[in-house]
């Protein structure tokens, strides 16, 4: 069997397709199983994730502005999913390090 010398690498940022569901902040691209990332809608939705880390904005409210500023939507309980994969949950990050 010969090896396809065409096959372009995928990009930088791309992330492979592993359900149906579209995660938030990508689009499907026109690679065959890769998602291609939509920045702004990756950005807004880091800015955001740090407010409600920081209890600067609830949940509903972000999830809300995230729909507004993007046109897509998030729900309160995704959002809370994501914010608590990278920060930790709640009690967490509010833990006093004693």
């Amino acid at each position: 069997m010969k090896l396809n010398e065409d096959v372009s690498p995928i990009p930088e940022k791309y992330i492979k397709r592993v359900t149906s569901t579209i995660p938030f902040g990508y689009r499907i691209s026109d690679i065959s199983g890769w998602l291609k990332p939509v920045d702004s809608e990756l950005e807004s939705l880091d800015f955001i994730s740090k407010m409600v880390a920081n209890e600067e904005l609830s949940l509903r409210l972000a999830s809300e502005w995230l729909e507004h500023k993007t046109n897509r939507t998030m729900s309160a309980r995704g959002l809370q999913k994501h914010v608590d994969k990278l920060y930790g949950r709640r009690d967490e990050r509010l833990a006093n390090p004693s």
